[in-house]
């Protein structure tokens, strides 16, 4: 198994922002907006956390008309850009971007009725504390709604999925996708967190050839 090896917390450059934004996710966000919205009724409002352009809340108010999101992130770049597709999807009066670092949330406890995050936790050196915080914020009976890259098992693998995946990527993207991957838990990495915080590790499983999601509703 490959060892972690941490990238930057916060992805802040104009160019990363902007190679990130213009990837194109499509495919994974419907993925994770149906496959969230399959979980049952999403109580409002609801977090994004770790939005980055704002791509999946934009994606769930476009289906869900009753939606309401607070979309935060942490990197100025990616929030300008989050703001640009909020507007230009015509959705700045149900998605509400702000700055905050998922490990210190500024909310009071219980203040989200659901709580999606779509690949924040393999930023975070200890991704405990996003999950905590998380945890912290949703209201009993809400869902936590998390998907994320997995650790692929060796170098082969890796380059196998980057191949794939990013085949018509520019260098940039496929070297920032490589450096996730590698940065990203294995499923007992996670299932050790989430019993850590008395949540159901039964409720991790692996949903791709290169993801693991964690849905479940708070106790």
């Amino acid at each position: 198994m490959l060892l972690r090896v941490l990238e930057p917390e916060v992805m802040d450059s104009e160019d990363e922002a902007r190679d990130y934004d213009s990837m194109d996710h499509s495919a994974v966000n419907a993925k994770f907006v149906g496959d969230l919205l399959a979980e049952g009724p999403l109580h409002g409002p609801i977090l994004d956390l770790g939005t980055g352009t704002a791509q999946i809340p934009i994606e769930l108010c476009r289906r869900a008309p009753d939606a309401l999101v607070i979309a935060i992130d942490l990197a100025d770049w990616m929030l300008k850009l989050a703001r640009r597709n909020v507007d230009t999807a015509g959705l700045a009066d149900r998605i509400e971007l702000k700055k905050s670092d998922g490990k210190r949330l500024p909310f009071a406890d219980d203040s989200f009725g659901s709580l999606m995050s779509n690949s924040i936790v393999h930023h975070i050196p200890e991704p405990s504390l996003v999950l905590a915080e998380a945890l912290r914020v949703t209201r009993r009976g809400g869902l936590l709604f998390f998907r994320d890259l997995l650790r692929p098992a060796d170098d082969a693998e890796v380059n196998h999925l980057v191949a794939t995946y990013a085949a018509g990527a520019n260098d940039h993207q496929r070297a920032l996708f490589d450096a996730s991957l590698r940065a990203a838990l294995t499923l007992d990495e996670v299932r050790e967190r989430v019993d850590a915080l008395g949540l159901c590790r039964n409720c991790i499983q692996q949903t791709s050839d290169r993801h693991w999601t964690f849905a479940a509703r708070v106790l």
